[in-house]
């Protein structure tokens, strides 16, 4: 069977994604996946000729099948970076996404774990290597706020500044970059880990944390062990590592008060995506970070614990 000439259009697309705009990997899948699934709904229809109304169906289409509106409004952002594409670099006369907008869904507030919780996950005992390097990860998830590709980003070269500085500079989305604080249960947690990780790493290898391999641990490898390790502490819901970030940003802010802070911190680009958190109650603003997340506060004199 011949190859479709529109999926050579979408490499194209795709390479400029890589190469110019440096989107991240899990990124440039979605955008494939985003486009194929809107070919395989227009079986046959040259690009030039897809309108309005074959994206109004094809987006209807993915309705039917169940995906949120949140789902196909992030396809339909894949649909028009495409076509934007092909109206540049291509000589297409229009972007049929214009005014495009996928059916409304209820929003759902991000999932947190109580601080009770959160600390019952982080105490849990480590008594191998590898649930010492995951106790690291878990520990710098929550204590920075990071995402789960921010995470298996990092280097060990990153370590030495992580332990003395007490910050962690990581690349998000976009290739922007930001330094945020580390609290001090994650530093000792990762000099633990630093002390097992020459063991399990390959020679060269230059990632942090690594998996069975001894080579850079992959992202499923990171949800299988959180989701494991909750299990075994018998914690009473399913926990996945953006619910580290969702539960950082909520007890941050719910101690801060400081939403501008948090949103630097999480990386987002809009104030607006951070202000899902503010149906807290706020406390008393602390004036620090140290004072203000709960794995980040100094250890009490002892009279400071009798009083």
């Amino acid at each position: 069977m011949a190859r479709d000439p529109r999926h050579d259009l979408l490499d194209g697309f795709l390479d400029q994604l890589a190469h110019q705009r440096r989107l991240a990997a899990g990124t440039a899948r979605n955008y494939r996946h985003a486009v194929q699934e809107l070919l395989a709904l227009s079986p046959g229809v040259p690009l030039e000729r897809l309108d309005s109304q074959h994206l109004r169906r094809a987006a209807a289409q993915l309705h039917a099948r169940g995906l949120s509106g949140r789902t196909i409004a992030y396809m339909i952002s894949g649909w028009r970076g495409f076509f934007g594409w092909l109206v540049k670099h291509r000589g297409f006369s229009r972007n049929p996404c214009v005014g495009l907008r996928a059916p409304r869904s209820p929003k759902g507030l991000p999932k947190a774990l109580s601080p009770d919780l959160m600390a019952r996950l982080l105490e849990g005992p480590a008594n191998t290597p590898a649930e010492r390097r995951d106790k690291a990860m878990f520990e710098l998830f929550y204590s920075s706020g990071l995402r789960l590709a921010e995470l298996v980003g990092l280097d060990a070269a990153d370590a030495g500044g992580i332990v003395r500085q007490g910050e962690v500079t990581v690349t998000g989305k976009g290739a922007k970059t930001r330094t945020v604080p580390v609290g001090r249960k994650a530093r000792e947690s990762l000099e633990v880990w630093l002390g097992e990780r020459g063991a399990l790493a390959r020679a060269g290898e230059l990632a942090l944390f690594v998996g069975a391999r001894g080579e850079r641990i992959a992202a499923t490898s990171v949800r299988h062990a959180l989701s494991r390790w909750a299990l075994r502490l018998g914690l009473p819901q399913h926990v996945h590592p953006h619910m580290l970030r969702h539960s950082f940003a909520t007890h941050v802010l719910q101690s801060s008060g400081d939403l501008r802070a948090v949103q630097e911190m999480l990386g987002h680009a809009s104030i607006s995506t951070t202000q899902v958190y503010t149906h807290l109650d706020f406390q008393h603003l602390a004036k620090s970070y140290d004072a203000a997340h709960p794995r980040a506060k100094r250890k009490q004199s002892g009279t400071e614990k009798k009083s």
